[in-house]
Parts: structure tokens; C-alpha cells; sequence
């Protein structure tokens, strides 16, 4: 006998031995290991279809979430309440928020994530889509640099934040402060968050960066023509590596991308065996002996 086991199947057993092999699960929202199962669902489509690797396990403390809509799903009716600055989470009650929702809409669900020490709530609202207007700006060309992290065909240069390597030395020692301590001690509690806080203020500073970038170009351009790079070959080099996922390549473009079909822009990839960086910009002369080295000709 085959045994075939589907998302529905799972949720069903799980359903049936979770009151008494598994009770702290009542403590929480039954959407929390409910939403796990589909998640799982949706890891093994990807894997079977080839778009991704096998499932793994979840680790406690790396990238904590959970998910809640425990409402109505019927039109109009939001599933989970919010009121001003306060949103209602299921079992918990009512939770004061940082700012209040800006979207007039009809709430499908709330994700609430963990990064080092703040708590945040990722609200899916459903709203019309508005009415885009086509882009009437001129066109221009995107090159992404290790040194300059962007200069426009019209000459303008944008620096890279180069948050890591300005924090590197924060990093390494606050890196080797956690490994000295003793494990399940509060000191090493301590040191581990003040290391997760370190983290993500150099995420956030690079995604700043690239949020006003972006935003910049597509609201000012009708046309952006960028490289199609090959980021994942690129960080395989040990020089370069660290410098590259510290400028954000492969966020840089995801964000160009989806920005522009909101200001009606267009975005426009060039194959990356163009020689773009070995053409000469005012005679279209190509120089073939174009050394890495060599940041102007």
C-alpha cells in the first residue's frame, strides 16, 4: 500500500494528536502550524518542479514569523482588526503598533516577524489597482560598480553606502565577544542580540540606499537600461565577494523592476556579454585589452 500525504492530509493528523502530543499549541493562533503546512506544501511544489532545493527544518531564532489571519474571509470583512495605532492578534489581543496602516483596504492577513529585538507586523491589504500613467522622462543606462554603485549614462554618480565594510570592525568584535561567552548564559544572550541589532542596521542602512535610488529612477526615467549580471557567478570570487553583496546588485534591480511598472517606466536588460564598460561613449571605439584596473579610459 502507498501512502500519498498532501497539505490536506497533514494538517488532519495534525489536527487529531496535536491536543495530546502537542498542547502548547493551543497557546497559540491555530493559523501559526496551519500556515506551516502550507508553507511546506508550497517548498515541496518548488522542489519537485525544480525552482528550489529540498525542504529543511525551520530554526528556532533565525528568521521567526508566524502568521495570522484567523477572519472571515468573506468580501469587505478584514481578518484581523486594526484600530489607529493598535492591531488585534489572535490569542494575544490588542498590540500597540509603531505608526497606523496607510492603506484604505480590505485586510487579507498579518505576518508578524522578529528582527533582533523589534517585532514587526508585514499587513497584506487588498486594494484597487490604481491607474498608471505612461513614464514621459528621458532614457538612460544603469551601470553597477564595486567602487561607484551606480553611474547614469548622463554622468551622475551614486556612492555605494558600503555599510559593511564601514561596520567591519564592529562585526569582528562583537563576533569574537559572542564566541567567548558561555553558551546558554544571559551574558551570551546579550552579546548574540547585540550582534543581531549590528546586523540589522547595516541591512537597513543598504536597503535605504537602494530604496531611494530606485525610486529616484523610476519616477525621473521612462527607459533604464541595465546589465543582466551574473551575481551569483560574480560572489564566487574571493576579491570581490564581500564587496559586491555588500552594494545590494541583485536587491538593486528586484527593486527597479517592480517599481517601474508603478510609474509606468520600463526597464530594459542588456546581455551581460555586451561590451558596455569597453565602448567609448562619445566615438563607440571598443578597447579589447580593458583591464579591471582601469576605472576611466
Amino acid at each position: 500500500m502507498k501512502l500519498v500525504l498532501n497539505e490536506m492530509a497533514l494538517r488532519k493528523q495534525l489536527n487529531a494528536i496535536k491536543q495530546q502530543l502537542f498542547p502548547w499549541m493551543l497557546e497559540v493562533t491555530k493559523n501559526a502550524p496551519q500556515q506551516a503546512i502550507k508553507n511546506l506544501g508550497t517548498a515541496f511544489k518548488n522542489f519537485f518542479a525544480g525552482r528550489a532545493k529540498y525542504p529543511n527544518f525551520k530554526k528556532k531564532g533565525i528568521h521567526d514569523s508566524f502568521r495570522a489571519d484567523n477572519g472571515p474571509q468573506t468580501k469587505g470583512a478584514n481578518a484581523v482588526a486594526i484600530k489607529d495605532r493598535q492591531i488585534q492578534l489572535p490569542i494575544i489581543g490588542w498590540v500597540r503598533m509603531h505608526e497606523a496602516l496607510r492603506f484604505d483596504g480590505q485586510v487579507k492577513s498579518v505576518v508578524i516577524s522578529r528582527t533582533a529585538d523589534r517585532w514587526f507586523a508585514s499587513i497584506s491589504v487588498e486594494i484597487p489597482d490604481p491607474p498608471v500613467a505612461k513614464n514621459q522622462g528621458p532614457a538612460v543606462g544603469v551601470d553597477l560598480g564595486v567602487k561607484t554603485l551606480v553611474t547614469l549614462s548622463n554622468g551622475e554618480a551614486v556612492e555605494g553606502p558600503k555599510a559593511l565594510r564601514k561596520l567591519l570592525w564592529k562585526l569582528r568584535r562583537n563576533s569574537r565577544s559572542l564566541s567567548r561567552k558561555k553558551k546558554g548564559s544571559s551574558n551570551r544572550g546579550k552579546a548574540r542580540m547585540r550582534l543581531a541589532r549590528l546586523h540589522a542596521r547595516i541591512k537597513n542602512i543598504r536597503v535605504d540606499v537602494l530604496h531611494k535610488l530606485t525610486t529616484y529612477l523610476t519616477r525621473n526615467f521612462s527607459l533604464i537600461g541595465i546589465e543582466d549580471l551574473n551575481v551569483k557567478g560574480m560572489i564566487k570570487n574571493r576579491v570581490l565577494a564581500r564587496v559586491i553583496a555588500d552594494m545590494g546588485f541583485y536587491e538593486f534591480r528586484r527593486q527597479l523592476q517592480y517599481k517601474a511598472l508603478r510609474t509606468g517606466s520600463r526597464v530594459v536588460t542588456v546581455s551581460r556579454w555586451f561590451p558596455s564598460s569597453k565602448i567609448c561613449s562619445v566615438c563607440g571605439c571598443v578597447k579589447k585589452d580593458l583591464l579591471l584596473a582601469d576605472r576611466s579610459w
